[in-house]
């Protein structure tokens, strides 16, 4: 599938439904989190090739994948200038008129998959995430994305404290200061959830399978 132009940036973002069918893992979903060409600018090279690996390992298993990205209204008007993260961006920037706020083409939605936007750090914030876990059933959110310190650790804490099952691709997730996303692995998300790597999930999912 090709990028996201910036017109389908501006469809609505959860006009596409989940298979009814539901996941051959139950309760279970994948969220790609921010994997837009600006972000992936900001890590390293060999960080692409690990998302690609998660996402085809949801697919295989029958594991949703709900993708969720920075998008803001034109001039940022959703945007306060005393939010520390937002209210100094250039007003292009995330908007549908931004080319570098699709996501990346080696990770772009693939058929039904749903598409959120969200309007702060978290993938939870300005849209209705919860609702379409809830109307699925899952309760156990496996993150991957970009950056560790941003949106994984925001989505994290919010859906910890939201009672869901926890689990974090270290290998999927990056962030610009690979110091803090040791940290915050290892002293922080691991104490909301579980910690591992792509391939150790997808041994994980083939021993239950």
């Amino acid at each position: 599938m090709p990028v996201l132009s910036s017109r389908s940036l501006n469809r609505s973002p959860d006009s596409v439904p989940l298979d009814p069918k539901g996941p051959t893992v139950p309760g279970t979903a994948l969220l790609s989190m921010d994997l837009q060409l600006n972000h992936l600018d900001r890590v390293p090279d060999d960080y692409l090739p690990n998302a690609v690996r998660a996402l085809e390992t949801a697919r295989a298993a029958g594991i949703p994948v709900i993708h969720v990205i920075l998008h803001l209204r034109s001039g940022h008007i959703d945007a306060h200038p005393r939010n520390k993260t937002f209210g100094s961006l250039p007003h292009h920037l995330y908007t549908a008129e931004d080319p570098g706020a699709a996501i990346h083409p080696d990770v772009a939605p693939r058929g039904d998959e749903i598409v959120l936007h969200k309007n702060r750090v978290s993938a939870f914030a300005g849209n209705n995430l919860r609702q379409i876990l809830a109307a699925q059933d899952i309760d156990h959110l496996v993150l991957a994305g970009i950056a560790t310190g941003g949106i994984v650790l925001s989505t994290a804490l919010q859906a910890a404290d939201l009672d869901y099952r926890l689990t974090v691709l270290s290998d999927a997730c990056a962030d610009p200061s690979p110091e803090l996303h040791h940290t915050l692995l290892n002293k922080v998300l691991a104490r909301r959830g579980e910690v591992v790597s792509t391939s150790e999930w997808a041994e994980a999912l083939k021993a239950a399978g």
